[in-house]
């Protein structure tokens, strides 16, 4: 049965900037790739959203589409429950697979779809329309094999016209549309797909990059001369996943975070030759922690081994080539890179889309009609778009005019020594209470302090004698180096209270929101966003972080559950004061 023509395609996707199909099964995917890829009227972008009740085996699927002539990558996401995006053909084709049970990717899935496809039976044909109204737009059609009556009349009442025969089963006809639809369902309105990133750090350089996957130009506008002088200019950098025992929002959104800055790094280091390894990262544990408790949690938590491992002394030993004296946690697609280096390949895989504007400080936002402008110190207009994407740490804030969100400048200083003859360094990055790299360019680079409030820009000796003692625990001996030689170099990082980041369009701040308890729900300064709040997981954040801001302005599925939206949207803070205004009361 082809899949296309059952959803009445490709009629309805041809002349469309871009269109979405949900899916619950594996089995139609390559054949629609396939459909729409040899339509020469096909819309510009389609984006594929696939249920899978379980992790989805990368090899067979792959198998599928090279029978028909088309290509998956090579290397597949982790086999976690989790939502995975992946852009496929040049970056025309979204793809999104949401794994874990069906009936919980219909809350969480966030997306306008055009078309719907059940081939699967439907456990529960009443809560299943209920779901799509939420993800449907008016003209949406619903494909089911197994159509029951209880799935007709359901999706009857819920607004859909039922056919009389054959398929599309349903086309969605409300009556009305709901007028309270949840506020960043709803694309940023810009008819030139254009785009103002402030801040060329790591996350204006994956915003930036994420949006030129949408077809979406920008203009990136710098304080300094050249990317990446802020705290994107250290030396090295780590990104990986974490591993807790509740699983709550900050390892969920982590663990999908650690997958695609594991994808953008490893692109920058094949095609840019950027310093770096996605060869894996070891977590220490302390020296008292039972292996076999460890082992537990991930059978408990269903984590695999092509995410995390859970490696005893001598294994941990093993994975780093140094001699360890603790467990450890092992991330396969952990590692490290060059962050200034990251923001080059960022920004050279955006190409002519984006144009950068260096040594522009701006000094206010303003909005003048539908157009939001950016400003110098004398008033003048530096630039101006329908969309405006604040990327610069706790300058955004400052641009905000210091809205009440609980974050804080903190300061950190690593250290940088050349390497001496017969000093032993891990052949992977070594983490837990500070880090040590590999070698880096003959050089011994590890840290970092941590001190929140400090504005002191010197690098201090102080500092490198701490940065020394967390060494010498993490390679398991003292080691005090050259101090003449030792040298470093301090940067600020951006850390919300709850240690995630701030992504998202911003709150409306002179709304009264008494009764909003919900993020998703706050009204919003349209067309402004924020990307801030990386704290020390920029290049670990930076790349699913632009996908997610990407999304919410090209009108695209998120690569995010609703329930991990809702964990980093800047609203979060005006939804808990409604909240804790509510009990109070």
């Amino acid at each position: 049965m082809n899949p296309a023509r059952t959803m009445d395609l490709p009629t309805r996707w041809q002349g469309r900037e871009r269109f979405a199909v949900m899916l619950d099964t594996v089995a139609p995917f390559p054949a629609l790739w396939a459909a729409w890829r040899a339509d020469p009227q096909r819309c510009v972008r389609l984006d594929v959203v696939l249920l899978a009740p379980g992790p989805l085996d990368g090899g067979t699927l792959r198998q599928a589409c090279s029978d028909l002539g088309l290509d998956l990558p090579a290397e597949w996401p982790p086999a976690t429950a989790d939502f995975h995006a992946l852009t496929l053909d040049g970056g025309r084709l979204h793809l999104l697979l949401a794994a874990g049970d069906p009936r919980r990717a219909w809350r969480e899935v966030v997306a306008r779809i055009d078309a719907f496809r059940f081939d699967a039976p439907i456990a529960d044909p009443v809560g299943l329309p209920k779901a799509l109204v939420r993800l449907a737009a008016p003209g949406t059609t619903v494909t089911a094999i197994h159509a029951s009556p209880a799935l007709r009349a359901s999706l009857r009442a819920r607004g859909f016209e039922l056919a009389e025969t054959g398929q599309p089963l349903a086309r969605y006809r409300p009556a009305f549309v709901p007028s309270r639809a949840p506020v960043r369902q709803v694309a940023a309105a810009s008819g030139t797909r254009h785009a103002l990133v402030v801040g060329a750090g790591l996350a204006g350089a994956a915003t930036v990059r994420a949006l030129a996957h949408h077809g979406w130009s920008t203009t990136l506008l710098d304080r300094h001369d050249t990317p990446a002088q802020a705290a994107s200019g250290n030396p090295a950098g780590l990104f990986h996943g974490i591993v807790n025992a509740h699983d709550g929002p900050h390892a969920r959104f982590n663990r999908a975070a650690s997958w695609a800055a594991r994808d953008v790094v490893q692109q920058a280091i094949e095609a840019q030759g950027v310093a770096g390894s996605t060869a894996g990262l070891l977590r220490l544990e302390s020296a008292s922690t039972d292996p076999a408790a460890m082992v537990s949690l991930l059978h408990r938590l269903g984590l695999p081994a092509d995410y995390v491992q859970a490696l005893d002394a001598t294994a941990a030993s093993a994975a780093c080539g140094i001699a360890l004296h603790q467990p450890a946690w092992f991330y396969p697609h952990g590692g490290w890179v060059h962050p200034g280096g990251l923001v080059r390949a960022m920004l050279a895989q955006a190409g002519t889309a984006c144009t950068f504007l260096g040594g522009r400080e701006v000094h206010r936002i303003t909005r003048e009609g539908t157009r939001w402008q950016v400003r110098d110190t004398a008033g003048g207009v530096i630039a101006e778009s329908e969309v405006l994407v604040l990327a610069n740490a706790m300058d955004a804030l400052r641009l905000l005019d210091q809205p009440a969100w609980p974050v804080q400048s903190v300061r950190g200083q690593l250290t940088v020594a050349p390497r001496p003859d017969g000093l032993a360094l891990p052949t992977v990055p070594i983490a837990g209470g500070g880090y040590v790299m590999p070698d880096v360019a003959g050089e011994v680079v590890f840290g970092a302090t941590a001190q929140a409030g400090d504005t002191d820009p010197s690098v201090r000796m102080a500092d490198h004698t701490h940065n020394l003692a967390q060494l010498a625990r993490l390679l398991g001996h003292p080691w005090d180096g050259a101090r003449q030689a030792l040298h470093g170099r301090t940067a600020w990082r951006c850390v919300a209270e709850d240690r995630l980041p701030l992504i998202g369009e911003v709150p409306d701040f002179g709304t009264a929101l008494p009764t909003v308890e919900q993020a998703r729900f706050v009204p919003r300064r349209q067309g402004l966003f924020v990307f801030t709040a990386l704290g020390s997981r920029g290049i670990t954040w930076s790349a699913l972080g632009g996908q997610v801001l990407a999304a919410a302005i090209a009108g695209a599925p998120s690569p995010l559950p609703a329930s991990l939206l809702d964990a980093v949207d800047p609203a979060r803070f005006v939804a808990r004061a409604a909240r804790r205004a509510g009990t109070s009361g």
